[in-house]
Order: C-alpha cells, then structure tokens, then sequence
C-alpha cells in the first residue's frame, strides 16, 4: 500500500509539472498544498512561498469570525431621536439612523440558496425593494405617530472609524459595487444598480434606468451616450472621479445589444441611507425641516497599517490588549432632552451572512467582518485592529506560522495581502476540528453547483464533490478548499498562481485540470 501511495504521489507530481510547463501558463508563479484531513502533507510545490490570496482571504476572515463571534450573531441597526418631543408627533432634535455593521440591508434572499433551489420567476412578479429593511423602520416611524422632526436625518457609521478603501484598493475598482467603500451602515451593498438599454434606431438616445430610483444620488451625464448601429456590439463607459457625484457616461450600445447592468458603488453610504431615510419619512407624510447627512468617525490611530496590527496581534496574544485609540461617546442630553428609540431592525444570524460572503465572494461583508471583530474584541473597529486580532488567532489558536501571511483588508482585494498555500490548507485542517465546521463548510461554493463554481467543474467526479473558495485579482488566482478524492477520502488542497499572461484563463484552466489531477491521484 506504501508503495502505490508513493506511485500515485510522484504521478501527481509529473502531472502537475507538465501542467504547469505548458506554454500558456509556464512563466506564472505556482504553489500547490495537498494534505489530508488531519493536516499531513500529501503533495507540495512551492507550497512555502508568498502568493496573492485574492478573495481565498475570505477563508481566514470567516473563520476567525465564526470562531470569535459565533455563528448565531446578529446585529441591530437602530434609529433614534434626539431633542425635546412633543407627545409622540413632533421632535426638536435630529433623527439618526445608527449603523450596526449589519451588512444585509437590501434585497438579497436570505438564506442563500443554491440556483435549482430558488423558485421560478413568474410574469407579473415584483422585484425586491432593495431599501426594503429601511422602508420598515420608516413605516415603523411612521407609526409611532410622529408627524413632524425640526432638525437632521442623520446616517451615523461611527461604529467604526471612517476608512472607506483599505491599503492597496485600486482606483480603478472604487466606481463598481466590488470595490464600494465599507462602512458600519451599509445599505444594498453600497451600490446602485444602473440598466442601460439601446434606443430603436442608431442615433436615438440611450434609456437609462436606476435602482432604486430614490433617492437621487448621483447626477448623470449621458450627453455622450448614443444607440449604435446594429452588430456594433456595446461599448458603454462609466466613469466617476473620487469624491464627485457625478457620473459621467458615453459610448455606444447598439440596436441589438442586450441591456447593460451595472452595480455603481456608493461614495458615502452614511450619506445615502440619510437621503433615502429622509424621502422615505416625507413620502409617509412626515415633514423634516432640516437636511440628510452623514456622521463619521475620523481615524485617529497615527502608526501605521502593519505596526498598528502587529502590536495589536502581540497585546492580544498575551491578554493585555489595551484601548489605544479615542472611544465616541454620547454629548449629555440637555436639560428637556430625550433620546427616545424609534425602529430597530436585528440582522439575520452571522452564519448566514458569512455563505452569501463566501458563496459569492462578497467584499463588503468580509470587510465589515473584520472591521466587527475589531469592534467587540479590541477597541476601535479599525480594519488594522481587526487584522491584528486575526493575525493573534491564526497563529496562537490556528498554529500558523506568521512569516506564512500578512493581511490588509478582510476581502483579499488589496494587493498587498500575501499568504503561502501551507497555511491556507494548515487553516482548513483546523477547522476540521472545530464544532461549526459542518456548517462553515457549507458556506463554500460547491463544484458545478452554486456561487463562485457553478460554471466550473461541471461534470463527475468533480461536481459536487469540491467545497472551495475562489480568488481572482488582477494577474493572481487562487482556489482552496476540499474534495472528495477517487477513494472516497476527502483531502484538502490550495492551488495558488501569480503573475500570469494578463487576459487570459489558461491559468484557471490549468488550475481545475490540477485540482483533478489532485483528485484522481489520491
């Protein structure tokens, strides 16, 4: 038995070399990491080195989060008055909307559910209200009886401090839905969504449909947008310059194109939920005199991103984790002030949230997971915070070596992250072991089957039998996870690649043909 395991191990290994010698992938970078359950090494190349994890970051963000704050958390987003009321219809003071770090307030199905489970769409369906859990605590507003607020809307993210791109973002990524900015009051991912449909003939203007329609945030320029001639294909351009709400777009799409669906990323989500909250009080016959605005917490922290998380990580580690940054506190109420509680919307329990994080790869959610498990287990909710209280896990709890990994952000968006394949697997065989890992497990894209894998690994024996997350970022690709092998063991692996030909998937390629060579070798 020793001998054929030792057959089927250096078969493994030509395979893998004549996979990635082919021409189309051979100047890339490569790691690969295969073990058992239990952590044992099976295979390993260039297993040691530093990769770009992209989003398989996301594998250490949840866990630490299942692990930390427990899969049943939730969080409650609140709106409160501030100021002299009146009985119960009318407040001196402002209205504030208190963000909570609830990432789901938008339309999305919760629980996730896998695409041939969701029902049938039907002719005459309604779509979801994107800003359908803030309509609620409008009409639950609008039901206390209170007709008249002499002050602000106020979008308050102060739960954490007001660092919307973490390290390494890039420029070009903050226009779209993937790359919004993070903050604690998160409203439809920060996003809105914009449909761009051709006119009949070339020449006619270009229809332009947003969601949701209210409120009005961005101003938009279209003047240089135009139908185009059939066959002429879609060459829509958006573009938004940082801190402008204007966004400008122009090009073509012609006659026959289908229509254009683009998620632009908010610029201030505090902003907008103040906007979208005040039109929806005065469309329920509420009169607000003042203005919606956003409330921030400025970051006040001046070390560093990477000295800052490591000596949060070392205090941490020895149990003397200390406060090191100004904690907001109330202003005292004033004399016939009250501050009374007028909605509230708890969030759907953690676990839920981490499968839509890594089911389809969601950014903002990873990263308002580390930024909450700064909040409850250090003092600030900075992201450095969080990432100092990962670092202390992952290598006190976990067992990996420090030198293995370095984190920016909770996403893998940044491309400073680093992380070897040794303790992406290291990580994964660790929580084998823990009580949550049936249900973390099923928090994965499944091969063929739903999230980030649908399209791949469509046929047996791969479908269905792989749980693992994805991670694309400019020329990086990873994929980690587990599979059900040709003996019926489930191993773990982690398929790592940088500096690949830009545009082009004959890494992917060459990736999925590794993971069954993987497979059928063991």
């Amino acid at each position: 038995m020793a001998q054929t395991t030792d057959l089927a191990r250096h078969d493994l290994a030509h395979q893998v070399q004549t996979i990635v010698s082919e021409p189309g992938v051979s100047r890339a970078h490569w790691g690969v990491a295969v073990t058992r359950l239990d952590g044992t090494p099976l295979y390993g190349m260039n297993e040691a080195q530093l990769f770009q994890p992209a989003s398989n970051a996301k594998l250490f963000t949840t866990t630490t989060a299942i692990a930390l704050l427990g899969p049943d958390k939730t969080f409650t987003t609140r709106i409160v008055g501030r100021g002299t009321f009146t009985g119960t219809s009318s407040l001196k003071g402002d209205v504030t909307i208190v963000g909570a770090g609830d990432a789901n307030l938008s339309g999305r199905t919760i629980p996730y559910l896998s695409p041939k489970d969701r029902p049938k769409k039907v002719a005459g369906d309604m779509p979801v209200d994107p800003l359908r859990h803030l309509a609620a605590m409008a009409d639950q507003i609008a039901a206390s009886g209170l007709k008249l607020i002499d002050g602000d809307i106020v979008g308050d993210d102060t739960l954490f401090p007001w660092e919307p791109y973490p390290a390494d973002w890039s420029i070009d990524d903050a226009l779209w839905y993937y790359g919004a900015p993070v903050s604690a009051l998160t409203i439809n991912d920060n996003a809105i969504g914009l449909t761009v449909e051709p006119g009949v003939n070339a020449g006619d203007a270009v229809s332009i449909v947003v969601d949701p329609t209210m409120p009005a945030y961005y101003r938009i320029d279209a003047s240089g947008l135009t139908t185009g001639p059939a066959k002429s294909g879609n060459h829509v351009q958006f573009e938004r310059m940082i801190g402008s709400r204007v966004l400008r777009i122009y090009g073509t799409i012609a006659t026959d194109a289908r229509p254009d669906n683009e998620d632009i990323a908010i610029e201030d989500p505090a902003e907008y939920a103040a906007l979208a909250l005040k039109s929806m009080l005065e469309a329920r016959g509420i009169q607000v005199t003042g203005k919606a605005r956003a409330k921030h917490q400025l970051p006040s922290e001046p070390r560093g991103f990477v000295e800052q998380s490591i000596q949060v990580a070392e205090d941490s580690a020895r149990g003397t984790l200390l406060c090191r940054t100004a904690q907001l506190t109330e202003a005292p109420l004033s004399h016939g002030e009250e501050r009374r509680e007028l909605a509230r919307h708890v969030s759907v329990p953690l676990l839920d949230d981490l499968t839509v994080t890594n089911k389809i790869s969601q950014n903002q959610h990873a990263e308002i997971l580390l930024h909450q498990i700064a909040t409850r287990l250090a003092c600030g909710g900075s992201g450095a915070q969080g990432e100092g209280i990962l670092r202390a896990f992952m290598t006190s709890k976990v067992g990996l070596d420090p030198d293995d990994f370095l984190f920016f952000d909770g996403s893998g968006l940044s491309g400073h992250d680093l992380v070897t394949p040794r303790a992406t697997t290291k990580l994964l065989a660790w929580a084998t072991t823990q009580p949550w890992f049936a249900d973390w497990k099923k928090t994965l894209p499944i091969g063929g089957e739903d999230g980030t894998l649908i399209a791949r690994f469509p046929k047996a024996p791969l479908k269905d039998n792989l749980f693992a997350k994805t991670g694309t970022l400019g020329e990086a690709r990873a994929l980690s996870g587990y599979l059900v092998a040709a003996s019926g063991k489930t191993i773990i692996f982690s398929v790592m690649v940088g500096n690949h030909t830009p545009r082009t998937t004959a890494d992917r390629d060459a990736m999925d043909r590794i993971v069954a060579a993987i497979a059928a070798a063991n």
